[in-house]
């Protein structure tokens, strides 16, 4: 079955160009209602220069609904800053109508073994039972990173006895060798929300950054529609997000942001028919 539009959302990081104001009506021109913010946009603030009551009236303007805010950084490494910078995250979650907030994980080359992240992990979980706010573990890929495996994560949520969800990220996905063979692994209920990208800079996997994502398109290395197909052969009916990252959408004007979306649900939408 076609995936229908309301499952899709649009990350802010596709219109760093765009305020709020305007960002929120362009995916309501597309007929989407789902949408993620961002603490790491130009202006530096989840709101820009808007109070949380404005963006709240916006979105019920514009009938979207905010899924997440995106991110914590570095959720497991718990100091004060981190637990502070959670805090401030989570109560703004609430007060914008958030239903999520993302933590990513150390992606420095540091080593941070399993028990580390699952005492990080109980140590935020309260945090987020007093706001009323999803926690979503978004595990990274790279090379360098603390915590690349899905299934691990998965297993250090269960462990930790905590309520949060994965959120896979199908960029990350690719960039983890054993991602694939780990994935049958995996709780699809324990899935909360799915980023997608593509990418067609060439190289080696492995030497991928942000600024190659893109958008989906024929040559798409990451193979996010293969994974999209896997997600939903196993039962996955939540949201997809799509998360690009690349420069070069600091130059894109609103129609092409608007071609780039619609061509890329086009996509999804024919191949998982």
């Amino acid at each position: 079955m076609t995936i229908a539009l309301h499952r899709f959302c649009v990350n802010r990081k596709i219109a760093p160009g765009l305020d709020i104001p305007a960002f929120f009506k362009l995916v309501n021109r597309l007929g989407l209602t789902k949408v993620e913010l961002r603490n790491d946009m130009p202006g530096g603030k989840v709101t820009d220069e808007l109070s949380h009551q404005q963006v709240r009236d916006l979105a019920e303007r514009y009938g979207l609904e905010i899924v997440t805010i995106n991110a914590v950084y570095p959720f497991n490494r718990p100091t004060s800053a981190v637990c502070s910078l959670t805090e401030s995250l989570l109560k703004e979650a609430q007060a914008v109508g958030a239903g999520s907030l993302v933590l990513c994980p150390l992606n420095d080359g540091t080593v941070i073994d399993n028990e580390k992240t699952m005492t990080a992990l109980q140590t935020l979980s309260p945090l987020f039972d007093r706001y009323g706010i999803q926690g979503l573990v978004e595990p990274l890929g790279f090379p360098q990173s603390s915590l690349r495996s899905a299934a691990l994560a998965q297993t250090l949520i269960r462990d930790a006895g905590v309520p949060f969800k994965l959120l896979i990220d199908t960029f990350h996905h690719a960039l983890y060798p054993a991602a694939a063979s780990e994935f049958a692994g995996v709780d699809i209920s324990m899935v909360g929300l799915v980023h997608l990208s593509g990418v067609e800079a060439t190289g080696p996997i492995e030497a991928l950054t942000d600024d190659d994502r893109i958008m989906l398109t024929p040559g798409d290395r990451l193979d996010s529609l293969g994974q999209i197909k896997t997600l939903e052969s196993r039962g996955y009916q939540g949201i997809y997000a799509f998360e690009p990252f690349s420069s070069v959408l600091a130059s894109w004007r609103e129609e092409d942001i608007e071609r780039a979306i619609h061509s890329s649900i086009e996509r999804v939408q024919q191949h998982c028919a």
